[in-house]
């Protein structure tokens, strides 16, 4: 209908703007740092870069600011995560810290729930190889 407008809040909005999700990825970067099998796929020393990245993504994605795309372009994730080996051991660590991410924010269950869907949905579709010890 012209002229209508939606004032739903976004997601993003929703669970509480950037401040959430800065609390989200550093409770998961925390987890990563000390992580014999995934901090080797972070290629730079610092962490800080990589959840910047991940930061910007997330709250593109769940309605906030559309910085990720403005500075990086398309989040081509499948892409971006090819030249490392993702197998399923790689995806249940990485779902295992950002569970705990997740669960350290205290959501309304709905909203938790909507969002470990899209995290555990994303973590399945990164896995690219199922060979051994990769």
């Amino acid at each position: 209908m012209a002229g209508v407008t939606d004032t739903s809040p976004t997601f993003y909005q929703a669970v509480g703007g950037s401040e959430t999700f800065a609390r989200l990825v550093e409770r998961f970067y925390a987890g990563i740092a000390d992580d014999e099998l995934l901090r080797p796929m972070y290629p730079e020393e610092d962490l800080g870069p990589a959840a910047e990245r991940l930061r910007l993504f997330l709250e593109q994605y769940w309605g906030g600011p559309t910085t990720y795309s403005r500075t990086r372009g398309h989040p081509r994730l499948r892409m971006r995560h090819a030249p490392f080996p993702v197998g399923p051991q790689a995806r249940d660590r990485w779902l295992l810290h950002m569970r705990a991410a997740v669960d350290s924010l205290g959501l309304a269950p709905m909203h938790q729930a909507t969002l470990w869907d899209y995290l555990e949905r994303a973590a399945h579709s990164m896995v690219n190889t199922f060979e051994e010890g990769r």
